[in-house]
């Protein structure tokens, strides 16, 4: 008797009892339609991981990364995925809510309380969103968030289990506690295989019952955001690495000629994500013994780019590529705003691909994940996404919904990286102008993915038609 069958079985005993609740009927439509169970759900998100520093995405020189390799060998990479800010709270906010931050008006990353009332924004994110983990709760899903949480800390700020989550141990926020630096010199390069620890414990809680409720867990990892500081172990895989900036493409060969010590950098930072990248296996491998890994979707991707080595704290942790592209974390050129991403779920998303021509983006991540869980999706939520399910599954169709963002801040490094202040992406097209409507820059992303072709003279009529969008999309903001 396989896993798929006992577990339908329990739901559709549970739909015929005389307590049968919507959420059982919820996940019985699924069971049926799906021909097996609504999937368990891991989504790891990566903290200032660069879209070229997995050694598969990127073809990085030197880094190796052969868990996250053999994830994308069983699944789908995704080289035009983005995120919804090019920093982090914001850009957790767009996976959680399936809104543009700015809906909530989240635009930086949360701070001290009176640096958030500086910048207009509240001190966390409101309790009473609606929330992905609330939403597969409401439909019988077992919930945990495991690793930085940072959508607002402090005094009287809300714990994770107020937005939606069962169990949690987490940093840079209120509840239990993941650990921190104070605690152990090399916490931060740890942390990852602490996360792994708490998600097994906390799936393992439900195999009594033969894991046949399904559980979605958040775990957000730490590294590589600085400050980084891998294990002596770590640090020896790399010792004899000696790294040139030669061996970089495009604005980061630039970029990495002009640090100031590029090989101590680059083996600290290689070191701390070759050590995130055995803790993730780690937890591969367990789901493989457990027999769960079959029926598991598991979601990797990051919440911006690659850091900037000229923020004071960040020489080792701003060696991540942005590939290709422009720009790094807080820019709304590429390098800021896209990312790395895979998708596994083993007989459900195809295995060994690699789509190219897909453009997906954060604020897409609830309700794609609420439609292959069944967990409804309340009209009140009015999410900014759309729904890719199909995509994620094999389908190869253009995105029905535009892309925004807003970027209201300083850019860290080269004067290059800074654009205007708003940017919209809409087919091929990514226009960006400021709230004014002044310094209109478009590129055709396909064809000019670096960047470097300013083509808004010779397209009027599309500069003027995605001004017009972008433009109005900023009146619907607080």
């Amino acid at each position: 008797m396989n896993e798929h069958f006992t577990r339908r079985a329990f739901l559709k005993s549970a739909a015929l009892g005389a307590a049968a609740t919507l959420p059982v009927a919820r996940l019985l439509a699924v069971a049926d339609a799906a021909g097996g169970a609504p999937p368990n759900i891991i989504f790891i998100l990566t903290d200032d991981l660069g879209w070229g520093d997995p050694h598969l995405f990127g073809g990085h020189p030197y880094i190796k990364t052969p868990n996250l390799d053999r994830l994308a060998r069983e699944g789908t990479c995704f080289t035009q995925s983005y995120t919804s800010s090019p920093v982090c709270s914001p850009s957790r906010c767009g996976f959680m809510t399936s809104h543009y931050p700015a809906r909530h008006k989240i635009h930086g990353h949360f701070a001290d309380h009176a640096q958030n009332q500086q910048r207009g924004m509240p001190n966390w994110l409101d309790p009473r969103a609606a929330t992905l983990p609330g939403l597969l709760k409401k439909a019988g899903y077992r919930t945990g968030h495991f690793g930085k949480w940072h959508l607002g800390h402090g005094q009287g700020a809300p714990a994770p289990t107020e937005y939606g989550i069962d169990v949690s141990k987490t940093v840079n926020s209120t509840g239990p506690q993941l650990g921190s630096e104070k605690e152990q010199e090399y916490f931060r390069a740890r942390s990852t295989g602490l996360m792994v620890d708490e998600t097994i414990k906390f799936i393992e809680a439900g195999k009594g019952a033969g894991y046949k409720k399904p559980f979605y867990v958040n775990l957000w990892t730490l590294v590589p955001h600085a400050l980084l500081k891998p294990t002596p172990e770590e640090l020896a895989f790399y010792r004899d690495l000696d790294p040139d900036p030669k061996d970089f493409p495009s604005y980061m060969r630039q970029y990495a000629g002009s640090s100031k010590n590029f090989k101590s950098q680059m083996k600290v930072f290689a070191a701390a994500v070759t050590g995130m990248d055995k803790a993730l296996g780690r937890l591969f491998d367990w789901l493989d013994k457990e027999g769960l890994a079959d029926n598991t979707l598991i979601f990797f991707t990051s919440d911006n780019g690659p850091e900037d080595y000229r923020i004071s704290n960040a020489a080792n942790a701003g060696m991540g590529s942005p590939g290709p592209f422009r720009a790094r974390k807080r820019s709304l050129y590429e390098g800021g705003l896209r990312t790395s991403c895979i998708a596994r779920w083993k007989g459900r998303v195809p295995a060994g691909k690699v789509d190219k021509d897909s453009v997906l983006t954060a604020v897409d991540f609830l309700p794609t994940m609420c439609s292959l869980a069944g967990a409804a999706v309340p009209e009140s939520v009015k999410a900014d996404g759309e729904n890719v399910s199909d995509i994620l599954t094999g389908k190869s169709r253009p995105r029905t919904r535009p892309i925004f963002w807003e970027w209201r801040f300083g850019v860290a490094g080269n004067k290059n990286y800074h654009p205007p202040k708003l940017a919209v992406r809409d087919g091929k097209w990514k226009l960006f102008v400021n709230p004014d409507g002044s310094s209109a820059e478009l590129y055709d992303i396909p064809a000019d993915g670096e960047e470097r072709k300013n083509v808004a003279a010779e397209h009027e009529e599309v500069v003027a038609r995605l001004k017009t969008l972008v433009l109005e999309w900023k009146k619907t903001l607080p």
